[in-house]
């Protein structure tokens, strides 16, 4: 887990360092650019005119003040939201901005004439020229088309200058105009909130007026109305002779409650009586010991005193017979008063059962009256609950349209006070005045952003031409990118213009650098062939113009300080060695040995300054591929392989021609000149691949001209520091 943490954080670092290496690479393009678009929106901000920005605070009233309520009639819920909403949109409307710039003329403003656009005069240009693109166009317009046109073109340009910005959780509106006239934008401001402030006035005043005149109208309708609701009722009055209906009423509702109670009362009885008579009737009249059994016998109050005597004398006989014997005088007695109490008995029960057949009589028709009664009641009752109805539909009416009256009576009266009386909707807390500041441009603003967008957009702008470029600029481009082996780093020489680099600048105390990182890739190149020997160097690159002859010469000049070494011009189509090194274009070289026309010594030249053996190309050939592929150019090598520690030869590019081929197959390393930040990456690899299919040994790359101030590689300082180490020490004081 840390071993990846730690893997990824230093891919992130990588990736950063690699951008902060494009920006200091490229630091003052940026910086220049940054520079060079601020100065221009510095010119174009002074061109620019200021504007300025007026603004004027109304507060929008919750309620007006009326002198009567009435917002009824007006149909306007000023407590809602929309209410606000909706004047904010009125002050933004098209007829407010209409009067305000009829009323300011503000078609002769500088603001409101329309300047003639780019377009604008190219389009007229362009007619001008062909006139028949003007036949579908050709419309005379009236008087009436013009100005609205020309309305329509100031609507425009008044709507975009105003703002109307209310204030948040209050009932402040701001209303805003920008102008290049400081006073008309506070005119025109102030304006806007007169011309809203009236409209506002007229249109209530002219509610007001509509709503009193149908008041007035309907009120005559509804008078009418109540007289003839009224009418009606009192006829009915009349035709049903009604004094208190409600009276009569509630006679005839407890009249009705009474003979119901009492014939229910009469029933309850009658069933009572007429039970007992079917018990009689079961029984016999003359069966006087079970009717006298029966419970509603022995209830009666007469029969149950009776009773109590009957009981008295029996409990009396009883306690005698104890005492005396049955013929006792006193026996006796008690037995004759015995027998005339149950004789009353008997007597009383046949009186009470004589009385119940009578009593049965009368209260059947006593019952049969009270609903023959109840009956009249109710078809009295019925006729006098629809009269009640009808005069309550008949009362309600009269009371509907009466309240109704009374409304629209009050609401007439009120509008009558009031058609007169208007507050305003809103009115001014703050009115504008004339800026002394302009609100924009922000000259300052515009030139900072400026730069900043400036800048971002030219480091973007470096990322992204440092992504699209494919060329190689350093060790580690040479490694990934083309799969070799990084020889070595050749800085680039600043020289005067139209001239070359002198072929003994690694002689040259001047050129210490540079040296430097000859025998750095000298050295290199020397550590890779440790396992073979290998004397035989061909030195190409992808196309003309990367420095491989210098490279070459520089090279074997180098090497020549170790050894003997001869450098050999194998260019024979554009050949180059010999007047770099001053040698006669006339002298005998590679092509005449190759033919045979000319000895080897005749064909070399000896470089004295720093002897190093030089083979020009000689005469130039009709046909240089055939030469060099001729068997004898190989003999000549192997046979000066002998005679020399290190033989360097220049050949041609490999996009170019194939002589570098040919030649590569003679040789035991081929390497490789890449000009830094110039050869693409794609013909550099295709250049490779030619050499790998001939087979020859590229020993490794060399990055030549490589901008070491550009060049912020890790693996770039090492090829020119020997200045450092090269100064003689200074003595030290004793």
């Amino acid at each position: 887990m840390n071993k990846a943490s730690e893997k990824f954080s230093n891919e992130e670092i990588i990736d950063l360092r690699t951008y902060l290496k494009v920006i200091a690479r490229t630091k003052w393009k940026i910086l220049s650019f940054a520079i060079v678009i601020t100065l221009l929106s510095i010119m174009i901000s002074l061109t620019l005119i200021p504007k300025y920005t007026a603004t004027a605070t109304l507060l929008i009233e919750a309620e007006a003040a009326k002198a009567v309520s009435f917002e009824e009639i007006y149909g306007l819920d000023t407590n809602q939201k929309e209410y606000y909403l909706t004047q904010f949109e009125v002050m933004k409307s098209d007829s407010v901005a209409r009067e305000v710039i009829k009323k300011l003329h503000l078609g002769s403003y500088d603001d409101f004439i329309a300047k003639p656009s780019v377009m604008g005069e190219a389009k007229s240009y362009i007619k001008n020229v062909f006139p028949f693109l003007n036949k579908n166009e050709e419309r005379h317009l009236s008087a009436e088309e013009i100005a609205e046109r020309d309305m329509l073109i100031l609507l425009s340009v008044f709507k975009s200058k105003l703002s109307i910005s209310p204030i948040r959780k209050t009932q402040l509106v701001n209303i805003s105009f920008e102008s290049s006239n400081p006073k008309l934008a506070a005119l025109v401001a102030n304006t806007v909130g007169e011309v809203y402030i009236d409209n506002q006035m007229r249109a209530k005043m002219g509610i007001t007026q509509q709503a009193s005149n149908w008041l007035n109208s309907r009120l005559s309708q509804l008078r009418i109305q109540l007289d003839d609701s009224e009418k009606r009722l009192q006829d009915f009055r009349e035709d049903q002779h009604l004094i208190d209906i409600e009276g009569i009423a509630g006679l005839a509702t407890q009249e009705l409650e009474q003979i119901s109670a009492q014939l229910i009362e009469a029933r309850n009885e009658k069933n009572k009586l007429e039970s007992i008579n079917r018990v009689i009737t079961e029984y016999g009249n003359n069966n006087l010991e079970l009717l006298g059994s029966m419970p509603e016998i022995t209830s009666h109050t007469v029969i149950q005193n009776v009773k109590r005597d009957v009981v008295t004398v029996e409990r009396k006989l009883s306690e005698l017979s104890e005492v005396y014997g049955p013929k006792h005088p006193k026996i006796i007695s008690a037995s004759a008063e015995l027998i005339t109490v149950k004789n009353n008995l008997n007597k009383q029960i046949k009186g009470l059962i004589t009385g119940i057949e009578k009593e049965l009589n009368r209260v059947t028709r006593t019952v049969g009256a009270l609903e023959n009664d109840l009956s009249n009641i109710r078809a009295r009752y019925q006729d006098i609950t629809r009269k009640e109805t009808q005069y309550n539909q008949l009362k309600r009416e009269v009371e509907t349209n009466r309240n109704i009256f009374n409304t629209f009576l009050s609401r007439s009266k009120e509008t009558e006070v009031t058609s007169d009386f208007t507050s305003a909707a809103a009115r001014f807390t703050d009115r504008a005045y004339a800026p002394s500041i302009p609100s924009k441009p922000n000259k300052k603003l515009i030139v900072i952003l400026t730069f900043v967008a400036s800048f971002i957009f030219a480091i973007v702008m470096s990322f992204i031409f440092d992504a699209l470029n494919d060329t190689v600029k350093t060790k580690p481009d040479v490694e990934s990118k083309l799969a070799q082996r990084m020889l070595g780093l050749i800085p680039q020489v600043k020289i005067p213009k139209k001239s070359v680099l002198p072929m003994h600048a690694y002689l040259d105390e001047t050129y210490r650098r540079f040296a430097e990182s000859v025998r750095t890739f000298r050295t290199s190149l020397l550590l890779t062939q440790l396992d073979k020997q290998h004397k035989i160097i061909a030195v190409t690159s992808t196309s003309p113009g990367e420095g491989k002859t210098t490279t070459s010469s520089n090279l074997a000049i180098s090497l020549a300080q170790m050894g003997k070494v001869l450098l050999i011009d194998g260019d024979l189509r554009k050949p180059t060695i010999a007047k770099r090194f001053e040698i006669p274009v006339y002298h005998p070289g590679l092509t005449n040995l190759i033919v045979g026309t000319e000895e080897l010594s005749e064909c070399v030249h000896i470089d004295e300054k720093s002897g190093v053996v030089i083979m020009p190309s000689g005469q130039i050939p009709s046909n240089p591929l055939e030469l060099l592929s001729n068997i004898k150019f190989a003999q000549l090598i192997e046979h000066l392989k002998s005679q020399y520690d290190h033989i360097i030869i220049d050949t041609p590019p490999t996009q170019a021609v194939s002589d570098a081929l040919v030649i590569a197959q003679s040789a035991d390393s081929v390497i490789y000149v890449v000009k830094s930040d110039v050869t693409r990456i794609k013909p550099i690899k295709a250049g490779l691949e030619r050499l790998f299919e001939v087979k020859a040994h590229v020993a490794g790359v060399v990055l030549n001209q490589v901008d070491m101030n550009k060049s912020n590689d890790e693996h770039s300082y090492g090829y020119y520091d020997y200045h450092d180490y090269s100064k003689k020490p200074e003595p030290e004081n004793t």
